[in-house]
């Protein structure tokens, strides 16, 4: 692991790191078990794609792979189950999902947006497929969801060689994650609704993504 690498993630778990509570699922009583954190959430969406870039507190980080837009349609790829077998993700189709894409479930941001897609969906998860892709391995990904108490949400991992980024354009090439990304996609597979954050330590607008799901059902 490269030292900026080592920088961003530490930077982005850096709310739990500095000891506030609510990062090991404990917190007060209440609707969540989880403490949400007011993190800021980005208004806009970066392009995928080779040519393009996300950035890390100002930083620029330039994205690999073929970019990938609303419209289109799902592209063929293998990810990670947790048993370690691989399923093509167009084999998902058939109902409304939301794919919510992640660096890494060790960082307070990815931990409150997959927490947010579990616990905040307004009910979509009794008719929509809510996945999670990120470059952890399943073992990683499954301690986590049993840890959060997540059962509502399907990890998948593209940990062998992030052939998921670089099919989508969502690749960080020199750190080897995923660019903060969630989409909705319709039961054909086409993506009506896409948002990569500009800047990594940024929340997406789950809330939008949800009134696009909502819309399609």
């Amino acid at each position: 692991m490269t030292r900026i690498h080592q920088t961003i993630l530490s930077v982005l778990g850096i709310v739990c790191l500095a000891g506030m509570t609510g990062c090991d699922g404990k917190g007060k009583p209440g609707e969540f078990s989880f403490m949400y954190k007011d993190l800021p959430v980005a208004s806009g969406s970066a392009t995928a794609g080779k040519g393009h870039s996300v950035t890390f507190q100002g930083k620029p980080l330039v994205l690999a792979g073929t970019g990938i837009k609303v419209g289109q349609k799902l592209r063929a790829v293998n990810v990670a189950k947790g048993d370690l077998s691989l399923i093509n993700i167009l084999s998902t189709k058939g109902k409304v999902r939301i794919l919510n894409i992640v660096p890494s479930l060790d960082t307070a941001v990815c931990e409150q947006q997959t927490h947010h897609l579990s616990e905040k969906n307004n009910g979509l998860d009794k008719t929509i497929e809510l996945i999670t892709i990120s470059v952890d391995t399943p073992f990683a990904q499954g301690r986590f969801a049993k840890e959060a108490k997540i059962a509502n949400v399907t990890f998948l991992s593209d940990y062998r060689g992030g052939d998921f980024g670089k099919t989508y354009g969502l690749l960080v090439k020199d750190l080897h994650i995923l660019a903060r990304t969630v989409m909705v996609v319709d039961k054909n597979n086409v993506i009506r609704y896409m948002q990569v954050t500009p800047e990594l330590a940024q929340m997406p607008d789950m809330d939008a993504a949800f009134k696009a799901a909502k819309a399609l059902l």
